[in-house]
Formats: C-alpha cells, structure tokens, sequence
C-alpha cells in the first residue's frame, strides 16, 4: 500500500491538485502619505501651506520681511514656557503653575534691577534659583503629599498669583533696567535674535537628554505607565522631582526672556502664556513621533500656531478674540486626536 505524503501532487482520493499560483514576492505599495511622511511632518506642511495663503490673501502686511523676522523671533517666550510644558507631560504630570512662575519671574527680575540695582547676571540666577524652588514644592506636593497635580499645581498658581502681587505691588515696572541686559535682549548675533538662540540652545540640551541619554528614557516610561516602570527599578519619584524642577527653572528662564526682549517687566506677564504653551505640547504630540509628547514636535507646533494666529490678526486686527480662538481650538482638536489614538492603539492591541 502507498502512503502519499503530504508533498504529493495527488490528494488521498487520487484527484491531482491544481498547479498552485507561481510565488511572487510581496510588493509593499508605498502611498504618497507615506512618501511624504504626512503623519510625523504634517504640521510642517500646515505651516507652508498657511504661510502661502497669508501671502496671497494679505500680502501688503504678512508677506513683508518685517513680518516674517517678528514672527520667527516673537516666538522664543512661547517656546521656553512651552518646553516647560513638555517637560512636564512627558513625565505624566500636568504643572499648571507655569504660568504663574514666569510671572513671578517678571516681577522678581524688574525689582531687582530696578529697584535693588543688582547685577543683571545675578538677578538671572535668582529669578532660576526662585523657578526651581517652585518645582521643588510642586514635587513635594506631587510626590510627598499625593495631591493630584492638576489640583496642587492650580493651588500653586493661585499661590503665586499672591507672591507675584506682593513682590510688584501690582505694578508693572517700564523704566531703570540695566542697558546692558536690554540691549543684549535686542541683539540679532549672526543675524539670528538672541532670544531665539536661547530657546534653541534650551531645546537642543533637552533634545539630547531626553533622545541620547537613558534618563530621557526612563522619564519617558515613568511617564507612560508608573506602576510598570517601578516594577522595572525605575526611580519614577526622582524622576518626577527632576521634571518638575527642570519645569519650574524654565518657565522662570521664561519670564527673563520676556523681560530682556521688552525691557520691562509687565505686572503677571506670564498668565497669558499658559494656553499657548499646552496647546503648543499637545499639537507637537502628533508632530515627529507622533503618540508622545517631545521637543522637536513642540518646535514645530509653535510655529503652526503662530503662523495661522499672525495671519488672522492682520487680517481682523479689530477682532482681540482671534488669538484665543485658535489656540483654544488648537488644544482641543489636538486633545481629542490624542485621546482617539490612545483609544485605537488600545483596541487593536
């Protein structure tokens, strides 16, 4: 009796098998939204996008030069308060106290150079020296206490709202800063604003650690799931306190940008910051490596923002309302794509 195995060209009823299909290798079809990498650089494309259509809608006054370098440079406050934010994200906790530590940052900045007559490069290190006991005391609130960070941070700020009050008195201070330290805010080295070399320089170090270095990645897994990361040795607690720290230090690098560049120190200058900044966080969530939150994509989101705000304030200059319209839809639509991936991602694991 023959036993027909099972590379035999006849079945077990003796009826001879189709001549299979010759193989071919797969083809992967490569679509032009992958070509052009439109789910990691889309904000990329937005920003080109948008910056045509200003220019054709209204190019007596955006598609000026004079336009464009303040744009470029107007957006190195946003982008320090915003790394702020990232930061913060990025190691699960939401500081809302941002704001409010550039404004204390302000205050503190023009008293002592215009009140005290200290040194511009000490009164630098106090107004950093003040940011990271901020962020020492949110992680003790963090951390220590257990106060969810939403409400201990928002508590903060109100906190501060009262230091920043006591400290200018509720006044703004315009006059007696050093010349030096306003003229140095002015200058363009190599034709690049300093202000903006600063924010540069202050990305491309978070950049590396958080990129290049096994502290970024352990942030980034404290960040997504606590409880697994410390089942895995992570220090999560430390972590956190470092984040918060680095959080406060430059929302205060912040509020001295903000004076060097104005050469005053405007009374609680920083609050209108927050919006921009968390939008800016959230928007760059979907930009670079989409699904996290990291520096390059908050870069990139700065710039979509200010783009299509610049643009729609020049064309309503009487409507005060456009800024805070496009940042809040910002944030929300940004939010929401996050919180459905996140849902998607779920699903099909």
């Amino acid at each position: 009796m023959t036993t027909l195995d099972a590379t035999s060209p006849h079945t077990s009823g003796g009826e001879p098998e189709p001549n299979p299909a010759p193989h071919r290798p797969a083809t992967r079809k490569r679509s032009l939204v992958h070509w052009l990498a439109i789910d990691r650089f889309s904000g990329i494309y937005i920003i080109v996008v948008l910056i045509a259509l200003f220019m054709l809608w209204i190019p007596e006054t955006f598609g000026t030069s004079t336009n464009g370098r303040a744009l470029i440079a107007g957006q190195a406050i946003t982008g320090v308060i915003a790394l702020a934010a990232t930061i913060s994200l990025i190691s699960g906790v939401f500081d809302l106290s941002i704001a409010a530590t550039m404004a204390v940052s302000i205050s503190v900045c023009g008293q002592l150079q215009a009140v005290v007559g200290l040194n511009p490069w000490l009164t630098v290190l106090c107004c950093l020296g003040i940011g990271a006991v901020i962020g020492v005391i949110n992680a003790i609130i963090v951390t220590r206490l257990q106060i969810d960070p939403v409400i201990g941070t928002l508590a903060m700020s109100a906190i501060l709202a009262a230091v920043t009050y006591w400290v200018a008195s509720g006044q703004s201070i315009l006059y007696g800063f050093d010349p030096g330290f306003v003229k140095l805010g002015a200058s363009e080295p190599f034709g690049i604003p300093f202000t903006l070399i600063i924010l540069i320089v202050l990305a491309a170090l978070l950049w590396y650690v958080l990129e290049q270095t096994p502290i970024g990645r352990y942030l980034y897994a404290a960040g997504a799931n606590p409880q697994a990361a410390k089942l895995s040795g992570v220090r999560v607690g430390r972590l956190t306190w470092g984040a918060l720290i680095t959080s406060g230090i430059l929302a205060a690098a912040a509020g001295v940008v903000l004076t060097m560049q104005v050469g005053s120190a405007p009374f609680q200058g920083g609050l209108p910051y927050l919006l921009p900044a968390y939008s800016a966080a959230f928007l760059g969530a979907t930009q670079i490596q989409p699904g996290r939150f990291n520096i390059l994509g908050t870069l990139v989101a700065i710039y979509v923002v200010a783009v299509a705000v610049k643009g729609l304030q020049l064309k309503f200059p009487e409507s005060p309302w456009v800024t805070d319209l496009v940042q809040g839809t910002i944030l929300l639509i940004a939010v929401s794509f996050a919180v459905w991936a996140t849902r998607r991602r779920a699903s099909s694991s």
